[in-house]
C-alpha cells in the first residue's frame, strides 16, 4: 500500500506543496481555502512573511472535506514537517488523537486548546477586538440599529458577537442589535449567498452597519452591504480594500502573527497555551486609506481610549465562552 493510499484512501486528493528540507514547517488550512480573504488567508500571510524573511520553505495543505483532517495531519507528520500548524477549532479532536502518535513532531493549533506535550495552543481574545469595532459601529450608525452576522453557530462566534454588542451598548445603550448566524454546520463558513441574504434582511430591520464574523460567508455580507448603501465591518484580515469607502473597519485577528511565530520557533516550538489579545497585539482594528474618510479623529480617539482601558483592566469585556452568556445581547 502506498503512502497516498494509506492516508488518503478514497478521499479527494490533498494538494501538498513542499520544499526539499524534511524539517520544513507546514500549515493546514481549514475549509474555505487559503485565499478566503479572511481567517485562512491571514494564516497564509504569516507563513509567507516567515518565508520572505528567512528564505525558508514550508509545506501546505488545503482540505476539500471534513474527512481529510486526520489524513492531512498524519501525512505532514509522516513527511517530516516540523512544526505542523493548523487553522481552526475543528482540528481539536483530531489533533488530540494524532499528536501522541508523533511525539517528535511539534504541532500548533489556532482557536482551540489541546492538552498534549507536543502541542502549542493559540487562542485569541476576539471579544476585545469586537468590542472596539462595536463602538465604531455605534458611532457611525445613523439609525441606531446595527447588525452582526456570524458563520457557524458555535461559542467562539458568539464570543465575537457578544463583545461587539457590549461595545455598541457602551456608546449607545439604546441601540438595537440584530444578530444572525448563518448555520449550524461547517458549510456556514463558505456561503456568501446566504450571507448576502442575511445582510439585506438586517438592512430591512434598520441596520446600517453590519459586522460579519463568518469566514468566506462574510464576503457576501460585505458585498451586499456595499450594494445596499450601508456600512460593513470585516474580520480576521484587513478587508477594508474589498469595498473602499464602504467597509467601516475590520476586526483584526492576528492569525498571521501566530503562524509566523510558530514557524519562527520551528522544532523548538514551546508547547502550552498562548493567549493573544489587545495587550500583546493579538487583536485590533484596521485603519487605512480605504476607510480613512469613514473614521473621524474623534471616533478613533474614543476607540483608542477604550483599547487602553481594556489593556489596563479598567474595562472588562465579557467573554461568552467563560459562561455561555451574553449580557449585552441575545442570539
Amino acid at each position: 500500500m502506498t503512502l497516498m493510499q494509506k492516508f488518503l484512501g478514497a478521499a479527494a486528493t490533498l494538494a501538498l506543496t513542499s520544499g526539499a528540507a524534511l524539517a520544513d514547517p507546514a500549515i493546514v488550512f481549514d475549509l474555505g481555502g487559503k485565499f478566503d480573504k479572511s481567517f485562512n488567508e491571514a494564516a497564509f500571510n504569516g507563513a509567507e512573511r516567515w518565508k520572505e524573511e528567512t528564505g525558508g520553505t514550508f509545506k501546505e495543505l488545503e482540505m476539500q472535506s471534513e474527512a481529510q483532517r486526520e489524513q492531512a495531519l498524519r501525512r505532514l507528520a509522516e513527511a517530516g514537517a516540523n512544526p505542523v500548524v493548523m487553522t481552526g477549532f475543528a482540528f481539536g479532536d483530531v489533533l488530540n488523537t494524532v499528536a501522541p502518535d508523533y511525539p517528535d513532531t511539534k504541532f500548533a493549533i489556532i482557536d482551540m486548546v489541546v492538552d498534549q506535550p507536543n502541542v502549542k495552543s493559540v487562542v485569541f481574545n476576539e471579544h476585545e477586538g469586537s468590542y472596539l469595532v462595536g463602538m465604531m459601529a455605534a458611532l457611525a450608525s445613523k439609525t441606531g440599529t446595527v447588525g452582526f452576522i456570524g458563520g457557524m453557530d458555535i461559542p467562539l462566534i458568539r464570543k465575537f458577537g457578544c463583545g461587539y454588542a457590549q461595545g455598541v451598548k457602551a456608546v449607545n445603550p439604546d441601540a438595537k442589535i440584530v444578530m444572525n448566524m448563518t448555520g449550524t454546520t461547517p458549510t456556514a463558513w463558505n456561503d456568501p449567498v446566504k450571507g448576502a441574504e442575511l445582510a439585506k434582511a438586517q438592512k430591512s430591520q434598520g441596520a446600517d452597519v453590519i459586522y460579519a464574523a463568518a469566514g468566506g460567508t462574510g464576503i457576501g455580507v460585505l458585498q451586499a452591504a456595499a450594494d445596499e448603501g450601508i456600512l460593513s465591518i470585516g474580520v480576521d484580515s484587513n478587508q477594508n480594500y474589498l469595498h473602499p469607502g464602504q467597509v467601516l473597519t475590520s476586526m483584526l485577528k492576528r492569525v498571521d502573527n501566530a503562524v509566523y511565530e510558530a514557524f519562527k520557533e520551528g522544532e523548538a516550538l514551546e508547547p502550552g497555551i498562548n493567549v493573544m489579545g489587545l495587550a500583546n497585539e493579538g487583536v485590533g482594528y484596521a485603519l487605512d486609506d480605504n476607510n480613512a474618510e469613514l473614521v473621524t479623529s474623534e471616533m478613533q480617539a474614543q476607540v483608542d481610549e477604550a483599547a487602553e482601558k481594556i489593556k489596563a483592566g479598567e474595562i472588562e469585556v465579557h467573554d461568552y465562552m467563560a459562561d455561555d452568556s451574553c449580557p449585552a445581547a441575545s442570539f
